[in-house]
């Protein structure tokens, strides 16, 4: 999906001083000579290529330096914001990476399809269901064979917000979404300020955050099953349903009393980076913001992340207090080689002692079951991992990034651009659904 989803959602970590993933890429990588068995460059040799670049895969060499020196085996890794388009181009020609860490399912359903993928050795399925729910495993299945297992995640849907100001307001977190609209129309009427803030800038990925708004509205007020269905266009961007989560997202930002806190108009939201929030929520200039778990590592170093800190968040409220709806990402690592340095390379990165390794280097969760917890220090992250782990909880993986790229990274991002510039909710959604391809099994070279 041009410039991977996942590549903008694993965000940079401020607090850590690396630029991170989501608005720089290297080059298309340089190929080596493994024809159609993989990239490899000798039998201690693994290439792994993916969408995590600059400070972040500074983290991502660090977290296997120790596997490689007790394995003898040299992981060459190589990113780029161009990783859909390049890998296409590769596996084309016959000159893969031995491993690719996929940012959408369907994209890695796409390379399944196409038997460009290994069967995940035995091994690394067996890590995948003693540490992963079922759900995630399916990710990594393609008509009952499994390719490849989970690597790290996210929980979207957050709500971040600074304590002490909700203390000076004299407010609380809801639990409704009533009471959501309530607590943003007090918190105006008191401060005088659009409480919200939001940024839909990510370069040529701008608009994707307006899609996690409205994938929680979805999975929310809609229901998984009506979710799923939308995913695949069993339910078009038309039905009444899908109109009806832009609607409830449009009461907060298409509202000019509640944006942009701190930025600007409603059009202003366009033109803020997704990231640039986070200080805004920390000094009290901005109420509240809706993003992923990642944001914690966009506060301002030095940010007491806690309940009665500088900044801290609540899930967005869903229509049913009893069940726990929620969205997130992640990656999928897929095999284009089965030589034995490979597939040693691969069982690590599907096992709690890589998880765990990640993890102690901050910014990052996990949904794997066997991760230590108590190592990660962010206590949002924390409650990330819990919710990602517990079997109660209806998870749904991030909906434009299940979609053909025509859609989720195409027109899907830009009718969220178009809707907040003023364009009808019926005409977006009708431009939207003209995306779907007649064909959804395409790699998009």
């Amino acid at each position: 999906m041009g410039l991977s989803q996942r590549s903008r959602r694993y965000a940079p970590i401020a607090l850590l001083g690396v630029a991170g993933i989501a608005l720089a890429g290297c080059g298309a990588p340089g190929g080596t000579d493994g024809g159609g068995e993989g990239g490899g460059g000798g039998d201690n040799s693994v290439t792994i290529y993916g969408t995590i670049v600059e400070g972040e895969a500074e983290l991502l060499a660090e977290s296997w330096a120790d596997f490689e020196e007790e394995n003898d085996i040299e992981i060459k890794y190589e990113g780029s914001q161009d990783f859909e388009t390049q890998l296409g181009t590769r596996a084309q020609g016959g000159n893969p990476p031995d491993i690719a860490i996929f940012p959408q399912p369907g994209l890695f359903a796409d390379y399944a399809a196409r038997d460009f993928l290994k069967p995940a050795p035995e091994a690394v399925e067996a890590n995948a269901k003693e540490y992963w729910t079922q759900g995630w495993v399916d990710f990594g299945t393609y008509e009952d064979e499994f390719y490849g297992a989970p690597l790290m995640a996210s929980v979207k849907g957050w709500v971040w917000y600074s304590p002490k100001k909700f203390a000076e307001w004299g407010v609380e977190e809801p639990t409704s979404w009533e009471e959501l609209l309530t607590l943003t129309q007090k918190i105006q009427e008191t401060s005088g300020k659009a409480p919200w803030c939001a940024g839909f800038e990510s370069g040529v990925a701008t608009g994707w955050p307006g899609t996690d708004w409205i994938e929680d509205l979805v999975l929310r007020n809609a229901g998984a099953d009506v979710y799923d269905q939308w995913v695949k266009n069993e339910i078009p961007f038309t039905d009444p349903q899908i109109k009806e989560a832009f609607d409830a997202t449009g009461e907060l930002l298409l509202n000019p009393a509640y944006v942009n806190g701190g930025f600007g108009d409603v059009r202003s939201i366009n033109s803020t980076a997704f990231g640039d929030v986070a200080p805004a929520v920390a000094s009290g200039e901005c109420a509240l913001t809706h993003q992923a778990s990642f944001l914690s590592g966009f506060f301002p170093e030095g940010t007491d992340i806690s309940e009665e800190g500088d900044v801290w968040a609540f899930l967005l409220p869903s229509q049913s207090e009893d069940e726990t709806f929620i969205t997130g990402g992640g990656e999928i690592v897929g095999a284009f080689s089965d030589d034995e340095a490979t597939q040693k390379v691969l069982e690590y990165l599907s096992s709690p002692e890589w998880a765990d390794s990640r993890l102690a280097l901050g910014g990052v969760t996990s949904a794997n079951k066997g991760v230590d917890i108590e190592a990660v220090e962010n206590p949002i992250l924390q409650e990330s991992i819990k919710l990602l782990q517990d079997d109660s909880v209806t998870f749904r993986f991030d909906g434009s990034d299940q979609m053909p790229g025509a859609v989720g990274s195409g027109t899907f991002w830009k009718g969220m651009v178009a809707w907040i510039n003023g364009t009808s909710t019926d005409e977006v959604l009708t431009q939207i659904e003209t995306g779907w391809p007649s064909s959804l099994s395409l790699i998009h070279i």
